[in-house]
This record gives structure tokens, sequence and C-alpha cells, in this order.
């Protein structure tokens, strides 16, 4: 059966908005006002800091070899217990040192399918303590228990129907139709929706990368502090950097406050999908 455009956009962005319905998997937090207060106050404290004494390679990769098993084992064990219910998830996360990035940054990726986070040299030189390396790794398992590669791709699809169809549409419209319109946005469109829930991304890692730390005994109200360092958002190279990534906000200390108050109150996280 033929369908008409009308019709078709319809449709496509019924689908798309079923798509983009996928915000976090767990409830975030909501800071109260001592919280707030308190994450406002440490924020601008961070953010008075000074220059910070660079550690040697030696004494970066003890650290990181002290602490990345340490979070491995917390969060292979918290990985496990909330994935239970999906069978074939897996939680064998490769941590190494990025020894080939010449920037400071940490992430969490696929390779060939399996799952690793990195952190680089000169990050693990920049850090001032064991718990902000804890935190830091800490918050890319986030990423994995939140599934946020699985859902921006999502994202991207949706947002390229939309903008797609959309212009389809218009130019159809208009009575001709431009292939090259169609395909400009598309592109836009997959941009768009990679990036539509990013913030609330970060914080859901903020949040479960709160509880990993802890559990792996380490402070993440200390370990946090490194994200809200007075940094550019991109690198001499142009790049975005670790800061460009994951913005420094006050918001994001709220939510480690907020989430170790209900660890300390036995509140256990709440699945929203």
């Amino acid at each position: 059966m033929k369908m008409n455009l009308p019709t078709a956009v319809v449709a496509v962005v019924a689908v798309a908005v079923g798509l983009t319905g996928c915000g976090t998997t767990y409830q975030l937090p909501e800071p109260g006002t001592v919280q707030s207060v308190t994450a406002a106050n440490m924020f601008a404290e961070a953010r008075m800091d000074g220059p910070r004494r660079q550690l040697s390679t030696s004494a970066a990769q003890q650290r990181f070899q002290r602490v990345a098993s340490r979070v491995e084992r917390a969060g292979a064990k918290y990985c496990q217990t909330l994935t239970a219910d999906r069978k074939g998830f897996d939680c064998d996360v490769d941590v190494a040192i990025d020894r080939e990035m010449t920037e400071r940054n940490a992430y969490f990726t696929f390779d060939d399918g399996a799952p690793i986070i990195r952190i680089s040299m000169p990050m693990l030189k920049d850090s001032a303590s064991d718990d902000e390396v804890a935190f830091i790794l800490s918050h890319e398992y986030g990423h994995l228990l939140g599934r946020h590669i699985e859902k921006q791709r999502q994202q991207a699809v949706a947002g390229a129907l939309i903008l797609g169809v959309l212009a389809a549409a218009a130019t159809a419209d208009a009575g001709y139709y431009d292939p090259g319109i169609v395909d400009l946005s598309i592109g836009i469109g997959a941009a768009a929706g990679a990036i539509a829930y990013s913030q609330a991304f970060e914080l859901e890692s903020d949040t479960l990368g709160t509880r990993i730390a802890y559990t792996a005994g380490y402070d993440p109200v200390k370990g946090a502090m490194f994200f809200a360092r007075p940094e550019q958002a991109k690198t001499e190279a142009g790049k975005l950097s670790f800061w460009g990534t994951h913005p420094p906000d006050e918001k994001r200390l709220g939510i480690v406050l907020a989430t170790v108050d209900q660890i300390n109150s036995n509140v256990g996280l709440i699945k929203v999908q």
C-alpha cells in the first residue's frame, strides 16, 4: 500500500519519538537545599585551586594499579547485580592506561564488542589522590551500566529519521525533491539526536560511579572534585578535552552528595526503564 508523505511523516516521527524516549536507566537523586549549597561551596573552592604538582610516571603507574584493581572488582560485582535480568550482558570490563593518548582524558567504549575503560597517563599524573582516579574510573563504569552508547545510537537514528523525513516533506510540498537537502538534514538530525541526553547521561554516570567508588572503599565526594576544576573545554589541538565531554557543574557535585546520602540511608537505585 502506498503511503502519502504526510502519513509517512507522522509514522516516522512516531517511531523516532519512541526511540528518543530512552533517558536514564535509573532515577537520579534530587539534591536538597543543604546538598545544593554544600555543592556550590565545594565547586567554588575547587575553582580557586592553583596548579597541581604532577606525579612522576612511576608514581602515576602505581596509583593506577592500586586503584584500578579495587574499582574493577567493585564495578564487576555491581554490574552483575544490576544486569542479572539481561542475559549475556558483559560485565568483564578491561581497565587499562591508554599510553598513546597525550591529553588528560578517560573514556568508556567497546573494542570488538568487549567493554573497555581507558585513562591516559597525563590524567593520572594530574590526579591529586586515589579518590580522584577511583571516581574517574567508576564514572566510566557508569556509562556501561547506563547503556549510554546503545542509547546514543538510538537517539542518532531518531534524529536522522525526524529531520530527514521532514526535509523530504518540505521539499515535496514545494513541488520538488532535493536529495541533497534531505541528506544534510539526516546528518544534522543524527548529530543532534546523539547529544540530546548527554547531560542526563553524565549525571547518571556520576550517580552510578559514586556507588561503585564507595563500594570500592574510596571517597566519591573528594574524587568528584576533580571534575569541578576550571579547565578549557578544548585542547590546543582543537579536540574536546575531558572537561569538554564532562562539563564542570556544581549540580554534578550535588548529585554525588545526594547519592552518598542515599547510600548512608540504605536507599538503593530505582530503575525507571
